[in-house]
């Protein structure tokens, strides 16, 4: 499997756009434009002329940069972070990053804070460091847009993916901007929308004691609040602003009314902040029901058509760039909903969150 690619070199890119960004800026473009290449992809998106996602190689004429790479995101950090801000995901691909401690390298490099993972659905293994797997539901599964950790209050600012091992086929991690589905379905569905604004979702799930891998929600109360005691995670789920109803062999928890429209105040605009269409069409399994597992968040049901049009709505406007081994994604989850399609193994893609 393979993707081809059109070479744009970074330099062109800053002389035609270099009055676009901030004075203070100008100068670690310059430089970075020896370290990173840009280059498009047929699968990319271009809103006001801003690719989506943006993709960095390593510049051709320095040879020895695709080696060292987390040297070269602390060089360069806050040229990176203005075009992750910018582009809402940055690819980086061709650096040989091909391990799991060389991703926590990279990972470490960019010196966000550590996000512990509580409260989330996804079963997942932690592997080294910071990083773990990424959702481990089985690969015939695909799983739904959202926001990561939407369904709670604390929730990673960015996410980072690691691809060790390509897929056989299929498997991409498909992303959309969140503020374009917000603005569409503000237009289409105004009334349904504003019902939304003013009273959030509601978030409904049974964990069972221990994770169940062929649940792509099958994380156990135990490792979705990181102990073995019923009284911490009671203490942790209430921290979350979570509800537990403990069971005869599980818990149910409910989650909110919390925000399903979120502003995003370092771009002034608003965002499609939630897992509403995840959990709707997605967390189902032995102990749930996914028309059950989200409501309005005064208790009344969703109306399904919406639902499924809003997923539709998604998939239209998503790009989903193959996978190559390698690749590490950067994710701003203030900006951008991800998913993942179904695939043939093998594939191996690991993940870390970050405040």
């Amino acid at each position: 499997m393979f993707l081809v690619l059109f070479s744009q070199p970074l330099q062109q890119t800053i002389a035609k756009n270099v009055d676009a960004f901030p004075f203070q800026i100008r100068p670690l473009m310059a430089a970075a434009a020896d370290v990173f290449d840009q280059i498009q992809a047929p699968h990319q998106r271009h809103y006001n002329g801003i690719p989506f996602p943006l993709i960095l190689t390593p510049n051709p004429k320095s040879p020895t940069v695709s080696h060292h790479l987390p040297q070269s995101i602390r060089a360069h950090k806050p040229w990176l972070e203005s075009r992750l801000h910018e582009a809402g995901a940055v690819l980086l691909r061709g650096f040989h990053v091909d391990s799991a401690d060389e991703f926590n390298e990279v990972v470490e490099a960019f010196g966000f804070e550590e996000l512990p993972y509580i409260g989330g659905a996804a079963p997942r293994n932690k592997v080294v460091g910071r990083v773990f797997t990424a959702n481990e539901s089985p690969p015939d599964q695909k799983i739904p847009f959202h926001h990561e950790m939407a369904q709670v209050p604390e929730f990673p600012s960015k996410l980072f993916f690691f691809c060790e091992v390509e897929p056989g086929s299929g498997g991409e991690t498909p992303i959309v901007l969140s503020h374009v589905i917000y603005e569409t379905m503000k237009q289409k569905y105004p009334e349904f929308v504003q019902k939304l604004e003013e009273h959030g979702l509601m978030y409904t799930r049974v964990l069972g004691e221990d994770d169940d891998p062929s649940s792509p929600i099958g994380r156990g109360w135990k490792s979705t609040f990181l102990t073995k005691d019923k009284i911490i995670a009671e203490a942790r789920a209430a921290k979350l602003g979570m509800k537990l109803e403990w069971l005869e062999d599980a818990v149910k928890t409910v989650m909110g009314p919390i925000p399903a429209v979120k502003f995003d105040k370092s771009r002034q605009r608003k965002v499609w902040f939630n897992s509403m269409v995840a959990a709707y069409t997605g967390w189902e399994d032995k102990r749930n029901d996914p028309v059950k597992a989200v409501t309005v968040g005064d208790g009344s049901p969703l109306p399904g058509h919406i639902i499924y049009d809003c997923q539709k709505i998604l998939e239209e406007e998503s790009v989903a760039i193959p996978w190559q081994k390698g690749d590490v994604l950067l994710i701003d989850n203030w900006a951008v909903l991800h998913s993942r399609r179904s695939f043939d193994p093998p594939r191996r893609v690991l993940a870390s969150l970050c405040k």
